[in-house]
């Protein structure tokens, strides 16, 4: 921070009364923000269920729905992530005011002003960002709930390649059955490979990038 810091005096009763309203406020935000999160993740769910219903309605049902219903994914996969940091501003604006005002006051009587945690919250609102990154809003959802979602969908698809319409007897035949029209079925079947790699790299990048933010909030002036 630029310049001396200026001394805050000791919040009045109106002041006290003025946060205790904008934390209501945050809460409020964040809650619903927090159940659009749940909004996309039902409609993953949901566009995968139709697709297995699909896809193993009988033995001679092509595995096709469960390809094209992996572009969905991605899509809602996507919007959630962006949905997330929304939501990751107001959930650390939230847990900042727990920290720094309700617990202090609760425990001490003293909300430490000394510390200027107060500046750090009131530059949030006057430049509001994100917290996270989109890569990382992404790994973390994956972490918390695409990771059962795409691992059924592939699980689901390689089942359906061995088992349908009769048990497979050799690669020949597994290629043959992951064919798409002009494509064969060694290249649909490594697009599927990069596919599911890719997204466990990410979830694997962003806890590492995680694990590096838990030690910076280590600094009590650490926002996010």
């Amino acid at each position: 921070m630029d310049g001396p810091v200026k001394e805050r005096k000791q919040l009045d009763s109106a002041e006290m009364g003025v946060i205790a309203h904008l934390y209501r406020g945050e809460v409020y935000r964040s809650t619903i923000w927090r159940t659009r999160l749940d909004t996309t993740t039902n409609w993953s769910v949901v566009t995968l269920g139709v697709a297995l219903s699909i896809t193993f309605a009988s033995p001679q049902a092509s595995p096709l729905p469960l390809i094209l219903v992996g572009i969905l994914i991605v899509f809602f996969l996507m919007l959630e992530a962006r949905r997330y940091r929304y939501f990751n501003v107001w959930r650390a604006r939230c847990r900042w005011l727990e920290l720094h005002f309700m617990a202090p006051m609760l425990k001490e009587g003293d909300l430490h002003l000394e510390e200027h945690w107060q500046d750090r919250l009131a530059n949030d609102y006057m430049h509001p960002r994100y917290h996270v990154s989109m890569w990382t809003a992404v790994g973390r959802r994956i972490r918390r709930n695409y990771f059962w979602i795409l691992l059924i969908q592939t699980v689901a698809y390689i089942g359906k390649l061995i088992v349908h319409p009769l048990p497979v007897t050799s690669t020949e035949e597994l290629l043959g059955r992951a064919a798409i029209g002009p494509f064969p079925g060694w290249l649909i079947l490594t697009i599927g490979g990069v596919y599911c790699l890719s997204w466990g790299v990410i979830a694997i990048w962003s806890e590492r990038t995680d694990a590096k933010r838990a030690q910076k909030r280590r600094d009590p002036l650490g926002m996010g």
